[in-house]
């Protein structure tokens, strides 16, 4: 029986900056990686993809970050601490309001991909522990 590889979606705006961490996960063999830009298709992929975790730029083009979390909660309220928010505005004050009301892990840009590989196993285990009890 082949295992589950998990499944991560990556919603960034910054091309580059998608498509690095696009390859970084999808070489170490250990994620299948679906990315967008696009809110819209972000949401969609949700269903159509079932990720296990989503990385999430919260500097989207046509909807905010937050927004998108919100509507991906209320579809897919499991992925509550597997979705971390990707920003470099982690000391903007209407963040922080907004993070006291919806806790979830943040990745400050620039971030080493280990950080994200680090996070990646942390959602997973949780994944685990939340299909297991």
């Amino acid at each position: 029986m082949k295992a589950h590889v998990p499944t991560v979606l990556v919603v960034q705006s910054d091309y580059t900056l998608r498509r690095a961490i696009e390859s970084v996960l999808a070489s170490s063999g250990s994620y299948k990686v679906v990315a967008t830009s696009n809110p819209d298709v972000a949401y969609d992929l949700l269903s159509s993809e079932a990720p296990d975790a989503v990385l999430l730029d919260l500097d989207l083009p046509t909807m905010s970050g937050a927004a998108l979390y919100l509507a991906m909660i209320h579809l897919r309220p499991e992925l509550q601490g597997r979705i971390a928010i990707l920003t470099n505005d982690v000391e903007a004050e209407h963040l922080r309001r907004w993070l006291d009301v919806n806790s979830c892990p943040v990745l400050r840009k620039p971030f080493p991909f280990d950080v994200v590989a680090s996070w990646l196993r942390t959602a997973m285990r949780a994944k685990d522990q939340q299909a297991t009890g």
